[in-house]
């Protein structure tokens, strides 16, 4: 029964759809939102300097991008920002995040099944060309509004990293790895299998999405605009997969982690954290 009457709601909205999905191009704008908490030790940072560095902290996951698609195509890119979020210091406190250049561009074809990430990874550029993997999702009949669009729940459930501040202590040190559900609201009346950052493969634009302490949600959508989308491919950096840059980026991590230990060890005041963005 639950299948029956999901599978009518499906059917309604593809008949009602005035256009047909080889016609649907357009650009989505997302904002970007990260739930962090970090206890100090009192004898470490006084109550002013911890609500500080929480603030610079959720500047850091603040962030907006758009993704310019068609029914098979589409490119996500942070807006560029004046003030660069991938590292910030102040009075012997630093926060970096790893890999998250306003130059990143996401490129992914679901037709093809493969992407292109070109990303700066401590101002080094790599480009990783590898194959897209379409999560299980799991279709739910539960819907809600976001804007004009009505909009259907889908869900996954993947093992990730248990969340840390910098890189393993020490080389081959293995980091535990917990369950964590994605929840994504995707609408049909745009149908097409595209998304934010790698999240696709659902019948209609994913338009939110949560997953443990991070969210994702559509502020914006012009479809089909008068002056068209452009979709290109990124073509810079040091061409790897996504196996090989993952290595690269934790022996990065790495030596950026004893560089600041050492520094902290010489003037015994430094605070600082690293995100694996």
């Amino acid at each position: 029964m639950k299948t029956l009457l999901y599978l009518s709601m499906v059917l309604t909205f593809l008949f009602t759809t005035l256009v047909s999905a080889q016609d649907f191009n357009g650009i989505a704008t997302y904002k970007t939102q990260r739930k962090m908490e970090i206890a100090m030790d009192s004898t470490q940072m006084s109550s002013e300097m911890h609500q500080q560095m929480m603030a610079m902290v959720k500047k850091q996951f603040e962030r907006e991008y758009t993704l310019n698609f068609n029914k098979n195509e589409s490119i996500y890119k942070q807006v560029e920002q004046l003030d660069k979020p991938t590292g910030v210091g102040n009075g012997g406190m630093q926060i970096v995040v790893a890999g998250s250049g306003d130059s990143d561009v996401l490129y992914k074809n679901t037709k093809e099944d493969y992407f292109l990430n070109q990303n700066e990874l401590f101002s080094k550029q790599f480009l990783i060309n590898d194959s897209l993997e379409l999560p299980e999702w799991n279709l739910e009949k539960e819907t809600k509004n976001i804007g004009n669009y009505t909009c259907f729940k889908a869900t996954y459930t993947r093992m990730v990293p248990e969340e840390r501040m910098g890189p393993p202590s020490e080389e081959g040190e293995e980091v535990a790895e917990v369950e964590e559900t994605v929840t994504a609201w995707y609408t049909l009346q745009i149908p097409i299998k595209q998304g934010p950052g790698m999240y696709y493969g659902l019948p209609g634009l994913i338009l939110e999405v949560s997953a443990g302490n991070q969210s994702i949600l559509c502020s914006k959508i012009v479809l089909n605009p008068k002056d068209g989308i452009s979709i290109t491919k990124p073509t810079k950096g040091k061409k790897v997969n996504q196996e090989e840059y993952d290595v690269i980026m934790e022996k990065k991590m790495r030596e950026m982690s004893e560089r600041m230990n050492s520094n902290r060890r010489d003037d015994g005041n430094s605070i600082e954290i690293r995100i694996g963005g």
